[in-house]
Formats: C-alpha cells, sequence, structure tokens
C-alpha cells in the first residue's frame, strides 16, 4: 500500500466530501424533476415534449416554484408563467 502524506490525505476526505455534496444535490435535483413530472401528468395528461424539457433544464429552485405553482394551476401556461399583478 503506498504512502499517504497527511496533506495528501486531506485533499482526498475533502474530495470525498465535494463529491457527495454534488451527488445530493444532484439526487435531490432529480427528485424533485421527477416528483413534479408525476404530478403534472396526473393533473393535466401527457407531457409535450417542450414541457419536458423544459423541465430537465430546471434549476432546484424552478422546479420548487412550479410546484409550487402547482395546486392552484387550471393549465400548465398557469404553472409555468409568473402572473403579473
Amino acid at each position: 500500500m503506498p504512502y499517504v502524506t497527511s496533506v495528501e490525505r486531506i485533499g482526498l476526505e475533502k474530495g470525498l466530501q465535494q463529491g457527495r455534496q454534488e451527488g445530493l444535490q444532484e439526487g435531490r435535483q432529480e427528485g424533485e424533476l421527477l416528483f413534479l413530472k408525476r404530478l403534472l401528468i396526473q393533473k393535466f395528461g401527457p407531457l409535450t415534449p417542450d414541457v419536458d424539457a423544459r423541465l430537465t433544464a430546471a434549476s432546484i429552485a424552478e422546479l420548487e416554484a412550479w410546484g409550487d405553482r402547482l395546486l392552484g394551476a387550471d393549465s400548465l401556461e398557469d404553472v409555468f408563467n409568473v402572473k403579473k399583478s
């Protein structure tokens, strides 16, 4: 087994921690995406390729905002378009 210096060990630990954080973030985003898609399909029927692509490209913040609007929405446009007062 090769010798690992304390500096190398610290670097490896930081790399592992960063990798875990990135994995958690990606998992959270994937979960939000899949859940929102399921709810949209249940409420409005099959999604068009454009809507599917928009969801897939969205950030977590966008997915959360759309999910918040879903319950009061009468159409997909209500979910994705911010109404201005």
